[in-house]
């Protein structure tokens, strides 16, 4: 139970600090010959990933709490 509490910190504090993810995607649209046209796009993860992020964490501070509790 100690592990998955720990995992359970672990990953919410990590999805907390890196909060929003960017990434750009790259697309070639045109292409004749030796030309190419390319689009780039910028692409975000959405803001609900912060709202699992805190519950990851909050669940892994109940399930150390509930332990220490118990002893």
């Amino acid at each position: 139970m100690k592990k998955l509490a720990m995992a359970l910190l672990f990953i919410g504090i990590a999805i907390l600090v890196y909060g929003v993810i960017s990434y750009s995607d790259n697309r070639t649209t045109i292409g004749m010959g030796s030309m190419s046209a390319t689009i780039s796009e910028n692409q975000n993860v959405p803001r609900a990933a912060i709202v699992v992020g805190g519950i990851a964490l909050i669940g892994g501070v109940a399930l150390l709490a509930n332990r220490r509790r118990r002893v």
